[in-house]
């Protein structure tokens, strides 16, 4: 079964916690970025980058920008992106 994770090459990993309460738990500007995402980031991880950038005393908009890198560097990996869908 795909659920509603997409057509990707990139590979799953497990989740050890519900990712609904750490989503809960983000801040709204975080939330906003989480749910209009292009791929489907876990709530930890977007979490992780968030709050390395704002403790190195960059602001809300560069971390917004870190996480906007990061997904353009995961999505340059997957070789559907890369090459388009597969005809099937």
């Amino acid at each position: 079964m795909k659920r509603n994770l997409g057509q990707t090459t990139l590979k799953r990993r497990q989740r050890t916690v519900d990712p609904m309460t750490t989503y809960d738990a983000l801040p709204p500007v975080l939330r906003r970025w989480l749910a209009e995402a292009t791929l489907p980031w876990s709530p930890a991880s977007c979490r992780r980058i968030w709050f390395a950038t704002l403790a190195r005393g960059d602001g809300e908009v560069a971390a917004i920008a870190r996480l906007d890198r990061a997904q353009r560097k995961t999505l340059s990996r997957d070789r559907l992106t890369q090459s388009g869908p597969a005809n099937s």
